[in-house]
């Protein structure tokens, strides 16, 4: 192992309920009606795929454009309010990896915004040797390439990374990307993450040490 990539959300922190309210809020104000189970399938997607595909609001990029902005302003507004929580564990993973010598980058279809409000609430920034977010790529998971451009922050080959994730279409893009993946059931069933291919799961951070990273390229 030569490079561990984190997905954000999910895996890091715990922000599935900021993220909820804030598509919650911007539908009221905006006069939209969110489809049901819209949050489960739009998990790990990125604004742009959501509000077309998913919620079905819009087609005009323009407004694609507008309305994920203002989505993500909200979800600040209130991780600022209320604080955006971290996951168990995530820190102690992080300080075992750094004295291991083994680089991490953050892999993640979220803002860098959002990215760096985390990071300041918890200090985490110099835990990561960068991070790739949603407008560091023009295609998003379940496409390789946010993942593939952090291997190359962590300077070693796709083959030597493992990606942390907790959504299908990231445990996809681990595969396409030719890393190992390893699930994190945090936000998905055990079940979905092993179907979609990953190497391993666990239930959270508190799970994960250097000995079962390393144990992914054993097998």
């Amino acid at each position: 192992m030569r490079g561990a990539i984190f997905d954000w959300d999910g895996v890091v922190i715990d922000s599935s309920s900021l993220h909820e309210k804030s598509w919650e809020k911007l539908a009221q104000e905006s006069g939209y009606d969110l489809p049901e189970g819209h949050f489960k399938k739009g998990f790990g997607k990125r604004n742009a795929v959501i509000i077309p595909e998913i919620l079905g609001w819009s087609k005009d990029s323009g407004i694609i454009d507008r309305l994920g902005k203002r989505k993500e302003e909200l979800y600040r507004e209130m991780g600022m309010l209320e604080g955006i929580p971290i996951l168990s564990g995530v820190k102690d993973l992080l300080n075992s990896l750094r004295d291991a010598g083994i680089p991490c980058v953050i892999g993640t279809s979220t803002e860098k915004k959002n990215v760096d409000l985390a990071c300041a609430q918890h200090d985490l920034s110099a835990f990561f040797s960068g991070a790739v977010c949603t407008e560091d790529v023009t295609k998003g998971k379940p496409d390789p390439e946010v993942f593939l451009k952090a291997a190359s922050l962590a300077g070693a080959e796709p083959q030597n990374c493992v990606v942390l994730e907790d959504s299908a279409h990231g445990i996809i893009a681990a595969q396409r990307g030719g890393m190992k993946g390893l699930g994190l059931a945090t936000t998905r069933d055990r079940k979905d993450l092993l179907e979609c291919g990953a190497d391993m799961v666990v239930k959270d951070p508190t799970h994960i040490s250097i000995g079962l990273l390393e144990s992914l390229f054993q097998s």
